[in-house]
Order: structure tokens, then sequence, then C-alpha cells
């Protein structure tokens, strides 16, 4: 997994009236679980929309007033109307623990079914999986040479190496669905 390195700053009050005060300064206020304690801290709103608006999964250095943790990012609230951070979790992580994450699907291979006319759908653009973080890796890789027409690729089917998927077993990861033309070529070969 790639390392995002972020700084932040310990917040001296909590509380609604400080939380606006965070925001007025165009920050976001945070919150690491996962230590000893709880921190609370406030990070610069343009600085965190690196980590957020991006498809890659991140480990991410905190660097909070010289203290260094590495963490992931756990939840982040939006406002309800406007595009603008709310509030974001970080969780510490270890070596010994396992961590549960959101991680890219990326399809290689070029699928029968696409071949004889079928359109290719991504259902599931991300799963969910959980291991120790140096087992994660960037992106979750599926073949999908063999898939042929009105066929899928289900999470059941699918295994990674020290990994645990999470997401339902029957849930849909990948389908070739057939078009009108491949309906017709079906048609007219029977």
């Amino acid at each position: 997994m790639q390392t995002l390195e972020l700084t932040g700053i310990l917040r001296k009050e909590i509380g609604k009236k400080a939380t606006k005060a965070v925001r007025k300064d165009n920050a976001v206020p945070c919150v690491l679980y996962g230590g000893k304690e709880n921190i609370h801290f406030q990070m610069n709103n343009t600085e965190l929309r690196k980590l957020i608006y991006t498809p890659n999964v991140y480990l991410v250095s905190l660097n909070i007033e010289g203290k260094k943790v590495m963490t992931i990012l756990k939840d982040t609230q939006f406002h309800p109307v406007k595009d603008q951070v709310m509030h974001a979790d970080f969780i510490e992580i270890s070596d010994d623990k396992p961590i549960v994450i959101q991680v890219p699907v990326q399809l290689e291979g070029l699928a029968e079914g696409v071949k004889a006319g079928g359109k290719l759908s991504l259902e599931k653009r991300k799963l969910k999986v959980k291991g120790l973080y140096k087992n994660i890796p960037d992106r979750l890789n599926v073949n999908i040479e063999s898939l042929g027409l009105g066929k899928t690729i289900q999470v059941g089917q699918l295994s990674f190496d020290n990994l645990e998927l999470l997401d339902a077993k029957n849930a849909v990861v990948c389908a070739v669905k057939l078009t009108r033309a491949a309906r017709g070529l079906a048609a007219a070969g029977k």
C-alpha cells in the first residue's frame, strides 16, 4: 500500500462552538482511535481532500504536533448540501492487528462474452477486506478471460492470499450482459 503523509494540530477545546470555529478556519475536526486514548485534532481541508478524493487506498502517516502515528482513514462525514468534509475518523494500525478496509477492484483480460458481443459491467468497484495492513494490496486483480455471455463473477468465487473478503458471497463483482445484437445473433444461430 502507498503511504501519504499528513499533519494535524491538537484541538484544545472540544464541543459544538469549538468545532464551528475549526470549520470556519478551513480546517476539519478529526479523531484518532485505536491507541491508548482518543486524540482530537484538526487538519487542513485541502490536505485532507488529497486523501478522500482518490480511487487509491492509502496508509496515512499522521504527524500530530511531532508525534507520528500510522493510521488509515476509517470514516468521513460530509455536509448534506455542500461538497464539504465535516469530520474525519482515523484508526491507528499495528503490525499484529488486522484492519478492515475497502480495496479497489481491477479487471484483467478480455472476457469471452465481450468477444461474442456482450457488454462488460463492473458492479462492485471496491471490496471490503480484512487482513494485516502489510498484506493489503493497492488493487484486487480479477481475471475475467473465461467469463461468457450472461455470466457473472461473485465474491464467493474469489480468493486472495492472506485476505478475508467481507462482502456477501453472492454479491456480483462483474458481469457480461447480453446486448440486443448478441441476443439477435444467439436467436439466429439456433
